[in-house]
């Protein structure tokens, strides 16, 4: 990384999301720079899938961030969220396989990322697996409360059958 790109990337990270042309300005310095740069791609990825909603153009952006760094810990869950929110859930799921294989990326995010695709298919018992596997790689109290809840979430979507009054 060369210290001018990462002067215009984290700019970009900087003034991500709330000022986009500055943000835009500083990303396609970035990329200028070296237009194979992951972290740079990544971003343009997310500017398209979170902010324009243009799934097809910001699975352009991962898929490239994703060729250029097979290694980079940002892309596989931003990548993935793109994915489900594209209903793109064969994708969604390979994706998450090979990201949980990858070295030092947050895999509790990533296991999230699993029991979404699962409540998404409506598979609300094994949506709850991945949550109860993320404690074990939670390291701070936020993640843990927040997994308490999404438990809490997907377990009142589950079904349960009426009882009969006599």
């Amino acid at each position: 990384m060369t210290l001018t790109k990462s002067k215009y990337y984290f700019e970009a990270l900087d003034n991500y999301p709330y000022s986009l042309p500055d943000c835009l300005e500083a990303l396609n310095y970035a990329l200028s720079y070296d237009p194979e740069d992951a972290d740079s791609l990544c971003l343009m990825g997310r500017i398209y899938s979170e902010m324009l909603t243009d799934y097809e153009k910001a699975k352009i952006y991962f898929e490239e961030a994703m060729q250029c760094d097979v290694a980079n810990l940002n892309t596989p869950l931003h990548y993935i969220k793109c994915l489900l929110d594209n209903e793109d859930l064969e994708e969604a799921e390979k994706l998450i396989t090979y990201a949980l294989k990858i070295k030092g990326i947050d895999k509790a995010r990533i296991l999230i990322q699993k029991s979404l695709l699962l409540e998404i298919r409506c598979e609300y018992k094994k949506a709850l697996e991945p949550l109860d596997e993320a404690k074990k790689y939670s390291y701070n109290q936020n993640m843990v409360d927040f997994l308490k809840a999404r438990i809490k979430f997907v377990k009142n979507k589950i079904i349960k059958p009426k009882k009969n009054k006599k």
